[in-house]
């Protein structure tokens, strides 16, 4: 084994036959950390009582073998703050012996001298200077491609932060040594774009963060016509002037041309700039630029993967019937693919494809196959943050909790302050238990986006994971207000509000999501986890049936969430698992 090995939120030292946790050192007596060293060599195998005795007592000492034993397990036990009804680390096979059940990480590699000069640069935003804010999509389209050509350009030389941390700074004054500071970052790109009739203007400069240098600075003017080019020259002449890029980037365009049409293109800018915004008024508008792109390009690949995460995020979120929008994002995701191959995110979304062999069958799900297309996709792209969290999200399902937030942290590092990757995160963290740093998390993503609704729900969620629940209240009474009473965030306040004893207006809230499907969709995992906050258990399993039934992805957690252990002995429970393909 490696000398340092990793699981949850635990790392155990074997050079020096030490346990941490968070870092912090737990007293851990001999016999004990050789059982536990000894369950590591084996994870996922039973190792037997006797195996056991022979590792920690030689044949000649005579000790009680039995006695002995159960105290050590005993208090390895404690360490970990493991159960035995509910073990998250060490099962008991009675009268056989012990099986450690959590997720081993796999050792990080060691990084060579060359990984770890590997410069960081942020692009920021590029101002409009049309005047017009109408023009604003297309000054964050610049932007955007520009940053996608120089992860292009030298993805084992150079580490280019996501744009949804670059957007964070847009409209901001900080100067770019404290931005340099804030994200870790030694370059700094800062542009304007001004688009006049069929002409293009953009001006560039890059910065030296640490001493505030200008190593290159011009200005581009094109037809709009030559937009592709216009940007792979500009990523090509930034990076020439970064020192250590200088004598290793190419003449290769960066940027392929994803649509002779203008119109297109134009369109398929305006869809995903209102996409961003994450509004259902926005997503409306996205779907008819999308679609307007595409009646102009029937082959324009990028149109369809804008359509495909889409549809994603509206049955997600509930704003659409899942089983609705399902076959609808995988049609696109599959047909962009079709369009273009190289679209490698979105062959992580196309990945997971429920289905149904015949019009009454129950939906399929085909979560071992998905795991491993979304592995090799993140081998493919390993600093794609998107790739990373879908990667995640799926080995969250498969329980792999801590698997899934190794993933995010490493997401985190080309994004930090992308809401999406930290909300991920807390969740990974708050289905593997681990509360304490689920609550960090929960609060930094608060202080990152106050007014967003999801920084308060997954506060709520870890709250309710620690049971205390008027502070679960607190924060998804807040979500609720800030979504404008969005059906989501009142089914996760109505559990909050059974559990913490408030039955009564825990009713309140389920006769509101009633009023509210009478004239649109409401999540049905939203009506179980209230009626289960009541302890209307039979009414909450009808419901977590009917969600499999109809693919509301909050039910894909069924195997990690806190809130339902105690119903994990329930036979319909194990049902629903058979159902999801979480148990054979």
């Amino acid at each position: 084994m490696p000398q340092i090995v990793r699981f949850d939120c635990f790392e155990v030292d074997l050079s020096v036959g030490q346990l941490r946790k968070r870092g912090l050192r737990i007293r851990l007596r001999d016999q004990p950390f050789q059982v536990l060293t000894t369950l590591l060599e084996h994870p996922g195998q039973v190792v037997t009582r006797d195996e056991l005795s022979r590792q920690l007592w030689h044949d000649e000492v005579f000790v009680d073998f039995e006695n002995s034993l159960n105290i050590a397990i005993t208090r390895l036990r404690t360490a970990l703050g493991d159960s035995v009804d509910h073990p998250r680390f060490i099962e008991t096979l009675p009268k056989r012996g012990y099986r450690f059940i959590g997720d081993v990480l796999p050792s990080p590699p060691a990084e060579s001298a060359e990984t770890q000069r590997k410069p960081r640069l942020l692009v920021l935003p590029f101002l409009n200077l049309s005047g017009d804010p109408a023009q604003e999509y297309f000054s964050d389209a610049i932007t955007d491609e520009i940053i996608t050509a120089l992860v292009s350009l030298a993805t084992d030389r150079l580490a280019v932060i996501a744009r949804t941390t670059a957007l964070h700074y847009k409209g901001s004054h900080k100067d770019v040594g404290r931005i340099g500071r804030e994200l870790g970052v030694g370059y700094v790109v800062e542009g304007s774009v001004r688009l006049f009739g069929e002409q293009v203007a953009v001006n560039v400069q890059l910065v030296r963060t640490d001493d505030q240098t200008h190593l290159f600075a011009t200005k581009y003017e094109s037809p709009l016509r030559d937009i592709f080019h216009l940007q792979s020259s500009i990523a090509q002449d930034i990076a020439v002037h970064i020192p250590s890029l200088a004598d290793k980037v190419g003449c290769a365009p960066l940027v392929t041309k994803p649509t002779e049409d203008l119109t297109a293109y134009t369109e398929y800018m305006k869809g995903r700039y209102e996409m961003w915004k994450g509004t259902p008024e926005a997503m409306g508008k996205a779907r008819r630029h999308f679609e307007a792109a595409l009646a102009h390009d029937h082959r324009f690949a990028l149109a369809c993967d804008g359509l495909a995460n889409l549809y994603w995020y509206l049955g997600f979120w509930g704003i659409l019937p899942p089983d609705q929008t399902e076959p609808i994002r995988r049609f696109y995701a599959l047909r962009a693919i079709e369009l273009d191959p190289t679209l490698i995110e979105t062959r992580c979304l196309s990945a997971f494809h429920p289905e149904k062999c015949n019009y009454d069958d129950a939906y399929s799900y085909n979560w071992a196959d998905t795991a491993e297309e979304m592995a090799r996709v993140r081998d493919l792209s390993p600093n794609s943050p998107q790739i990373r969290v879908r990667y995640a999200t799926v080995l969250m399902v498969l329980g792999h909790n801590a698997e899934a937030a190794a993933e995010l942290q490493h997401a985190l590092e080309c994004d930090p302050l992308s809401v999406e990757v930290r909300f991920w995160l807390t969740e990974a963290l708050y289905y593997g238990r681990c509360y304490e740093r689920a609550l960090s998390q929960a609060r930094k993503l608060v202080e990152l986006e106050p007014q967003h609704p999801v920084s308060s729900m997954v506060l709520g969620h870890v709250y309710l994971g620690m049971q205390k629940f008027d502070e679960s209240v607190v924060a998804l009474r807040r979500a609720v207000e800030v979504s404008h009473e969005f059906p989501l965030m009142l089914g996760w306040l109505g559990l909050a509000l059974g559990l913490g004893g408030h039955r009564g207006e825990a009713k309140s809230v389920l006769k509101q999501l009633h009023h509210i499907s009478r004239e649109g969709f409401v999540l049905p995992t939203s009506f179980a986890w209230i009626h289960l906050g009541l302890g209307e258990i039979d009414e909450a399993f009808k419901w977590m049936e009917l969600a499999v039934e109809r693919i509301d992805g909050w039910i894909a957690a069924l195997k990690s969430y806190p809130f339902l252990d105690p119903l994990r002995a329930d036979p319909r429970f194990s049902a629903l698992l058979c159902k999801l393909n979480l148990q054979s």
